[in-house]
């Protein structure tokens, strides 16, 4: 079974949805900046690609962690990943 980690740290983050070929993107929300995801592959509708500073931004003022895994459970390269509170 592969484990989860949680980080805050921003070069981490960054790095682990990179090697995955993963975009910073939000799905705009009204009042503040957005609902964080990473955009993998095709382009989703509703998620709007941002910059890394942006993304970065709205990830410290909603005060949030990042919940990822490596590894699947068959030693393949896993993009599960999840937005929580800190």
């Amino acid at each position: 079974m592969s484990d989860s980690k949680t980080t805050t740290d921003h070069d981490e983050i960054r790095k682990w949805a990179e090697s995955r070929e993963g975009r910073p993107s939000v799905i705009r929300t009204k009042g503040k900046g957005g609902v964080l995801r990473l955009d993998f592959g095709e382009k989703e509708e509703d998620f709007e690609e941002i910059d890394w500073d942006e993304f970065f931004k709205i990830f410290e003022d909603s005060k949030l962690a990042f919940l990822y895994q490596d590894k699947t459970k068959d030693g393949g390269t896993s993009r599960f990943n999840k937005f929580v509170e800190r």
